[in-house]
């Protein structure tokens, strides 16, 4: 019995371990066909495709594995300075109006007090510090958070993504090792096999990103209103005649100056804003201790947890309509992970644990021991239990740390914008990297001018916080449900978390976010209805965006110039050579791209030197000018084409077109010299970079071995011959050649795809950046050719 045991437990051990490695050929995308297109590099361990630069352009020296990036405890310390006036402003400055919003009818019984605070601090220690803090935040995808990167997470462990995001790099992460066989992987294997096969679960996957996304960014808009009018309106308080005109002239006035300061960057604005927030919990913890020390030190009773079923049974659905007004306590919960690429989990925990959760408690237990003794100042809790000798100080404080509550979504949307053009779900827009030492802080020119503008429409519009109070609840539950969806398939799949732990996580927070998101929805009519108006505009642009973008690229992928086309241009009569340079940009890695042929067709001559050029960007703050280029020949070498990759990390500008044409031949040069037959073709390509030149036999070290061992492994007079007809070919000129795509749905389409292609993206597509824009490619010296893609 015990050695049948014994074998049915190697067996299972054996089938775990053949389900894992399979599971990790196909991540690696290892099959039959393309083992004969692997060679295994100069240590002899890893796998390189010798039919495309994909793999090799996605990794450079110095690049940090998996982006985990190793901070001193400085360094953490100053992130977790900065995050609390970038991340921490919003859930910070929830005290001005949560008892409010919370009692709109008036407190009717003493003990509401008690089950309010109750629901309050289990809310607080429940989602932001248990859920997020312990646990989302761990959930980044190389130091990214948010929705996108959640879902981008998990597309780089199951083939879920419908959109073509999928890099070489991915295949080098230590995740797609093989993993000891366990339940935990049997279980995960069958559930992403069950996904990966199908099509609706992969639609759903990406429609809730979408949808979480365009939430956080509808978050942008709502809570920079609400934060900058409720801080203005505080003035009334001392001027009761000043009108709601003035008091939404001079919100817009604010939100003006706020967004105009942007542009310096996250690590600035921090910098500036984080002693005023610092100052801001300090004030509303000194005044909580003062307010129990005062009034009634009972309300500590509230952390017992049974106070909340007796509010509710007191309440019933009076009760449950105002957790509306409890949610509030939570909003900017998802700043903490959205704005995670400007700092790190550490920093944030640091922040969160050590400074804002004992303030937000003990203000909010000092407003509660307040209202126990006048609870009928519920509708101004906050002012009314500031002691008046620190009354206009705590004032001015209280506007500022309004004003910088604002930040946090704003930072938040630019790192989502961000993730989600990495995606292909966004237009074109400039991104700036505002920091030369962490990677995440960004400015986006365009998004700033359009939250901007947004908010100042809806500031004018609705003049007052009533409103878009009621709007800021549904967006806030919104995202946190997705979040929680996707951290439920992080744990399944990535994780490998046991299975009553993932049980224990939904059961819990599903129902905590479900009985909030049903509370609030019911004040969809008094203006709840504005995020979701947000979020569906933003989800249309997206999706189109993604929908057209997938298809084009398949269209590309399909339409690759085959080997024979290549070879047969050396022969073709109707093909003329014209002397000079020609550089054709691409999006593809790997393969000739369907538009050379068109070029081809509509203009029957080709340079004499042609280079297909791929732009990439690497999550590295600057790649050093040696490793820019990676070069490998196309076809026989008659034909003198190359296919070279251009690598940039975030930090680097692209040169002027003579510095990069120089850089460009310098390299080809390079080579050309360190390749002793140079005999390319589609089957066997030498690839070069300026550190080395490897083969399916050797490599060459440039660094290493001198010039003229190198040279002896060459032919001098076709070395010179090829030099000297590379630099003709410089002095004829050098030309860019690029594609004007134009996307049109196919004849059989239904209508509303034709909508979707020929109208809504055609919009987007010209009002997005170009892609000579963004490539700085100089217009004197561009020749486009017209393309048309019919999907």
């Amino acid at each position: 019995m015990e050695g049948a045991a014994m074998a049915s437990k190697e067996e299972e051990n054996m089938e775990l371990a053949q389900m894992a490695t399979k599971e990790t050929e196909e991540v690696v995308g290892v099959d039959n066909e393309e083992a004969n297109e692997l060679q295994a590099n100069s240590h002899g361990k890893r796998l390189k495709r010798i039919d495309s630069l994909d793999l090799e352009s996605s990794r450079v020296s110095g690049m940090a594995s998996h982006g985990s990036n190793l901070l001193t405890m400085a360094s953490i310390l100053q992130l977790a300075f900065q995050s609390i006036g970038v991340v921490y402003g919003d859930i910070g400055t929830s005290p001005l109006y949560v008892f409010a919003s919370t009692f709109t009818d008036g407190i009717r019984h003493p003990d509401d007090i008690l089950g309010a605070l109750s629901l309050i601090i289990y809310s607080l220690t429940l989602l932001p510090l248990l859920k997020y803090v312990f646990i989302v935040l761990w959930a980044n995808d190389n130091g990214d958070g948010g929705t996108f990167a959640l879902y981008s997470l998990i597309c780089r462990h199951a083939k879920v993504s419908v959109v073509p995001s999928q890099q070489a790099e991915d295949k080098e992460l230590s995740t797609y090792k093989l993993a000891i066989p366990s339940r935990q992987l049997k279980r995960a294997l069958k559930i992403k096999e069950a996904l990966e096969k199908s099509n609706a679960a992969k639609t759903v996957l990406l429609i809730l990103a979408l949808l979480g996304t365009s939430m956080v960014i509808g978050d942008g808009v709502l809570t920079p209103c609400i934060s900058v009018i409720s801080a203005v309106q505080g003035i009334k308080t001392v001027h009761s005649s000043l009108s709601q005109e003035v008091v939404a002239m001079i919100s817009v006035a604010i939100l003006v100056i706020l967004f105009s300061i942007q542009r310096f960057g996250t690590q600035k604005v921090g910098y500036s804003f984080a002693p005023a927030i610092l100052i801001w919990y300090l004030f509303i913890s000194i005044i909580g201790i003062y307010n129990i020390a005062k009034h009634d030190t009972s309300v500590f009773k509230a952390f017992y947890p049974k106070y909340i079923f007796d509010y509710f049974r007191r309440n019933t659905k009076q009760g449950w309509i105002s957790l509306g007004g409890i949610v509030l306590c939570i909003t900017g919960t998802e700043a903490m992970f959205a704005d995670l690429g400007h700092f790190s989990v550490r920093s944030i925990q640091i922040a969160f644990t050590g400074i804002v959760y004992p303030a937000l408690i003990c203000a909010y237990v000092g407003q509660a021991a307040y209202l126990r003794k006048f609870p009928e100042d519920v509708a101004d809790t906050f002012y009314k239990s500031t002691p008046n000798g620190i009354y206009w100080p705590m004032f001015v404080v209280a506007i500022i740390a309004a004003v910088i509550a604002s930040q946090a979504m704003i930072s938040a949307t630019f790192s989502i914008i961000k993730q989600s053009m990495a995606l292909d779900c966004f237009p074109r827009v400039t991104v700036i990297h505002t920091s030369s030492k962490y990677e995440g802080q960004v400015y986006i020119p365009e998004i700033n001018f359009i939250l901007m503008i947004a908010c100042v429409v809806v500031t004018a519009s609705f003049k007052d916080t009533t409103k878009i109070g009621n709007a800021y609840g549904i967006a806030v539950v919104g995202v946190m449900i997705v979040t929680s969806t996707f951290l439920t398939l992080v744990m399944l799949i990535i994780w490998q978390t046991h299975l009553f732990l993932v049980a224990i996580f939904v059961i819990v927070f599903g129902a905590i976010e479900m009985v909030f998101f049903s509370a609030v929805l019911y004040k969809f009519p008094q203006g709840g209805y504005l995020p979701l108006a947000f979020a569906l505009v933003l989800l249309f642009v997206m999706y189109v965006w993604q929908y057209v973008h997938a298809k084009r690229y398949a269209y590309e992928l399909e339409q690759k110039v085959s080997t024979e086309y290549i070879s047969s241009l050396g022969s073709s009569l109707s093909v003329s050579k014209v002397p000079g340079i020609g550089l054709l940009y691409t999006e593809l890695a790997h393969g000739v791209p369907a538009i050379f042929a068109h070029f081809v067709r509509n203009l029957p001559a080709i340079h004499s030197v042609l280079v297909f050029v791929c732009v990439k960007y690497l999550p590295v703050n600057t790649v050093p000018d040696g490793e820019r280029f990676l070069v490998r020949c196309i076809g026989p070498k008659e034909q003198k084409m190359y296919r070279c990759i251009a690598r940039y990390g975030y930090r680097d500008t692209r040169t002027g077109n003579v510095e990069f044409e120089n850089q460009l031949l310098e390299f080809l040069k390079k080579c050309i010299l360190s390749d002793d037959t140079h005999t390319c073709d589609m089957n066997n390509q030498p690839q070069c970079n300026e550190n080395y030149c490897s083969r399916r036999e050797s490599v060459v070290d440039i660094g290493v071995v001198s010039e003229n061992a190198v040279m002896n492994a060459c032919t001098m007079e076709n070395v010179e011959e090829e030099l000297d007809f590379l630099e003709n070919a410089k002095k004829s000129g050098v030309v860019y050649l690029m594609g004007d795509s134009e996307v049109i749905a196919s004849k059989d389409s239904s209508l509303l795809k034709r909508f979707i292609v020929n109208y809504a993206y055609d919009i987007l597509k010209r009002n997005c950046r170009k892609g000579q824009a963004a490539l700085e490619i100089p217009h004197r010296n561009l020749l486009q050719v017209g393309m048309t893609y019919y999907i």
